[in-house]
């Protein structure tokens, strides 16, 4: 399996410059990619083409040859919003998908507290939404995107509205998750530090040209800590290249 994104263009009717210009990339099946750039480079926008939630200016996006023309089951997205349903407790939002997808019940049952054991959910599968925890919440998020198992897994800053501790915390399950699982994610993110802990590659747009900046390939070995001297050094790195594209 693979994405490949040929030559994408996405100009915005109200923007005097495109959003993303002649993007070209491709993400090999099992690959954890990190897009990263300063505010308004075009990082969701991208995420949201790949999707198939906005149609590109010119360009494609072809997952396993076929083109992408709209949503589709093949891909997942997990927002920086949980979209959890308020009125569903944990497990019956995380077999939502695949009761509109028409999964047996005894498939949605075992798939949900599958994902939920890998998140570490399981005792609290019959709590409501508004009795767990922000962190609790996205991790219900994520369980429900994994069920779904999608060729591809889409996140766009899921954990950016959360404080630093849960955040690192969901960080360092998310790797585990991947480690366990190999799906293949596109991961967008402003933070140069979640990238390089969670990336194969990292993807540098550039806020003035909508083009991507560079491609850094972590060769750090994993589980991946943040204070080893090959990480701070390689942050440090990728950080002074988006501040100068910022600039």
């Amino acid at each position: 399996m693979s994405l490949v994104i040929e030559g994408l263009n996405k100009h915005f009717e109200n923007s005097e410059k495109a959003t993303l210009n002649e993007i070209d990339l491709e993400i090999e099946s099992g690959e954890f990619v990190c897009i990263v750039g300063a505010s308004g480079c075009g990082k969701s926008t991208l995420l949201n083409l790949v999707a198939g939630l906005e149609k590109p200016t010119g360009g494609k996006i072809l997952l396993d040859g076929e083109e992408v023309s709209g949503p589709g089951a093949d891909r997942t997205v997990m927002f920086q919003e949980h979209g959890l349903f308020p009125w569903l407790n944990v497990i019956e939002n995380v077999k939502f998908g695949m009761k509109l997808a028409g999964v047996p019940k005894e498939e949605q049952e075992r798939k949900a507290m599958h994902y939920l054991e890998m998140v570490h959910l399981q005792d609290y599968k019959d709590y409501p939404i508004h009795q767990i925890s922000g962190g609790m919440r996205q991790r219900t998020a994520l369980a429900r995107a994994l069920t779904m198992d999608s060729k591809v897994l889409l996140m766009d800053e899921p954990f950016s509205a959360l404080d630093k501790q849960t955040s690192n915390r969901l960080r360092e399950e998310l790797q585990r998750i991947w480690m366990e699982t190999k799906k293949t994610i596109l991961f967008i993110t402003h933070s140069v530090e979640e990238a390089v802990y969670l990336g194969d590659r990292v993807v540098a747009l550039s806020p003035d040209t909508g083009r991507i900046a560079s491609i850094i390939t972590i060769d750090i070995p994993r589980p991946r800590h943040v204070y080893s001297s090959e990480f701070v050094e390689l942050r440090h790195k990728i950080m002074e290249q988006v501040r100068g594209e910022a600039v």
